[in-house]
């Protein structure tokens, strides 16, 4: 059997995995959130204390790490080492270590066929910074969304406001704007649109609006490919 993969690729903050969510419940395939994937590694590290920048002793830790993606009620919940670290993942201090630890090339190894996997025995919706660039080249579609830094920003803040986080708009835009430059500088695997994915820039939309515009292009494109 053929499986249908779908790679979103995009900025933190662009509303990749709230929207790819939606859209994967719509259409009935697996989604799959790479980025809390990575997030969980960061957490591991954090909790044994390392500096996430630091490739040696990050990379020490991996086979110390099992991680389990289960999907629980069509819900994605992450375990690390057998205990759900779904909320912790979350926290915002957690976006640094996993935008950190996802520089490693040591990581980025260890993480790749656990991804692959699941588009092999799945139809997927699959999001990430590189998964039309490099965790899955020959995805059925490809899609590159984004929005500008103020926009996501403002979306991150209300999201952490509403979990009781107490941070500024200001704090989360100077983070957002860091990870954009860690993500893109990486050596390894950088952030960019894959060269035949289609550009969307949801700036100043609506979530309603993000999730009808990826679910139609979606449509078209599968379409086109099965005909």
């Amino acid at each position: 059997m053929n499986y249908i993969s779908i790679a979103i690729d995009g900025p933190s903050g662009a509303g990749k995995s709230t929207i790819s969510k939606e859209v994967a419940k719509k259409m009935g395939y697996l989604y799959v959130d790479t980025g809390a994937i990575y997030r969980t590694v960061g957490v591991f590290v954090r909790t044994h204390g390392v500096d996430p920048r630091d490739a040696e002793n990050v990379a020490a830790l991996l086979p110390q790490i099992k991680i389990e993606m289960r999907h629980v009620d069509g819900m994605q919940r992450m375990y690390l080492n057998g205990t759900d670290v779904t909320e912790t993942i979350r926290e915002h201090e957690i976006s640094r270590y996993a935008s950190d630890v996802s520089a490693i090339p040591a990581v980025r190894a260890f993480l790749l066929e656990m991804q692959r996997k699941f588009a092999q025995t799945n139809h997927v919706i699959m999001d990430g910074r590189d998964i039309g660039t490099v965790v899955l080249p020959n995805a059925t579609v490809k899609i590159f969304l984004t929005a500008t830094a103020e926009d996501r920003a403002q979306r991150r803040y209300l999201e952490l406001c509403a979990k009781g986080s107490d941070i500024t708009y200001e704090q989360v835009l100077e983070d957002m704007k860091r990870r954009d430059e860690n993500d893109s500088a990486r050596a390894i695997a950088p952030l960019k649109a894959a060269d035949d994915a289609v550009l969307l820039d949801t700036t100043g939309f609506e979530l309603e609006q993000s999730i009808s515009a990826i679910t139609e292009l979606i449509e078209k494109r599968v379409s086109d490919e099965t005909v």
